[in-house]
């Protein structure tokens, strides 16, 4: 049943990272594309927006990617702690709750995405079938 449970968390974590990456990377499900999202990025103090809003999109991508499907899991889950931490940078100023803006849902992500480094994928992965 363990493994059943990570699934599931894999699952769901990772087919959300994909959606959120996509919408940074191709402006899919609502997003603005690398150059919208980099613009904001500018507008609160990253720098260069345009790049780094690509390199979120390919960590939230790639690293959902992985995630899901229990591939290399622990570089998938490193990839999305890497982009959460950029996120706590951005919402750090506001608060902890996210009703205000604040770093709480980006936090939870990244302890998940941590969780499931330490933990591993459970047997029910590609990393369990092809190692």
């Amino acid at each position: 049943m363990v493994s059943v449970g990570l699934l599931l968390i894999r699952l769901f974590i990772g087919i959300a990272f994909i959606g959120h990456g996509a919408q940074k990377l191709f402006g899919w499900f609502g997003g603005y594309g690398p150059k919208g999202t980099g613009g904001w990025m500018e507008s609160v103090g990253i720098k260069p927006g345009v790049a780094m809003a690509v390199l979120a999109g390919v960590l939230e991508l790639g690293g959902g990617l992985l995630l899901a499907l229990g591939l290399f899991t622990p570089v998938g889950a490193v990839m999305l702690v890497l982009a959460m931490a950029g996120a706590l940078k951005v919402h750090a100023g506001n608060g902890f709750w996210a009703t205000a803006n604040g770093y709480e849902y980006p936090l939870m992500l990244l302890v998940v995405a941590a969780a499931i480094a330490l933990a591993g994928p459970g047997s029910l992965s590609l990393d369990h079938l092809l190692f």
